[in-house]
């Protein structure tokens, strides 16, 4: 008896991974998103899961590591960016499937101050914003290849006042990591999405950067050739679609 009950539970052993492989095939697709798209991407994902789907698993970071991540073969369905330039480097690569690629939102950058902070500053030319640093630092998403960090530094280039805070930069491996910093009150002022600023009660908002002081910012979509899901290209056109654009309006996010 204990002979073939040892035998049964063998037998069983060796079909927990075939179950297993069933209940990840449930799975919605698999999603590179840029950090700053959390909350407008989470809650597409559960209205996408409320139409009978399955719902998408949502990866997000930084669009530099994410494109980095691709090139560097990590299976994934679509690739949502922060910034053009790093959807056109995985295009280039060769990862992007043909005519799948598309502007899907915009936003606008800001500068932030801690909720209880009472900093003002008029965001314009030779703005004195190094003196109100004083010995602290400024938070912004990694200027050198995060896409926030990226327009944040043509902001302030075009503004005339990047030499005097290129020296105090708090560095972020992403926007949100530079929006910590500021809800932490270990900086006193950052640069952000509006949309991170709209997500946080721990921050204000100093002033909006002018549009024309930095690129436009627009998040690509595409799906990748990694893709597998049967789902991949039906939820890439519902976020395009008006029902998925009016979710991520709701959370700040422009037309593109």
């Amino acid at each position: 008896m204990t002979f073939l009950l040892l035998r049964l539970a063998a037998i069983l052993s060796l079909l927990t991974p075939p179950l297993a492989h069933a209940a990840a095939g449930d799975r919605g697709p698999l999603v590179l998103a840029a950090a700053s798209m959390q909350e407008a991407m989470t809650a597409a994902a559960e209205s996408w899961a409320a139409r009978g789907h399955a719902k998408p698993i949502l990866s997000f970071a930084g669009s530099s590591t994410l494109a980095r991540q691709i090139k560097a073969g990590a299976p994934a369905d679509l690739f949502l960016s922060a910034d053009e330039e790093w959807m056109t480097d995985v295009e280039r690569a060769g990862f992007v499937v043909r005519d799948t690629r598309a502007n899907l939102a915009g936003n606008r950058l800001v500068l932030i101050a801690p909720a209880d902070r009472p900093i003002r500053l008029r965001i314009a030319k030779g703005m004195p914003i190094a003196p109100i640093l004083g010995r602290e630092r400024l938070a912004m998403a990694n200027p050198d290849s995060v896409p926030a960090g990226k327009y944040g530094k043509a902001a302030l280039v075009t503004l005339g006042v990047w030499p005097s805070v290129a020296g105090k930069l708090a560095r972020g491996d992403n926007v949100r990591a530079a929006l910590a910093l500021v809800e932490r009150d270990e900086t006193p002022l950052g640069i952000v999405y509006a949309t991170d600023a709209r997500a946080s009660a721990a921050v204000r908002i100093v002033g909006v950067f002018p549009s024309g002081s930095h690129p436009p910012i627009r998040y690509p979509v595409a799906r990748l050739k990694s893709s597998r899901h049967r789902d991949a290209e039906a939820f890439r056109r519902f976020l395009l679609s008006g029902t998925g654009r009016a979710i991520l309006a709701r959370y700040g996010f422009s037309a593109p």
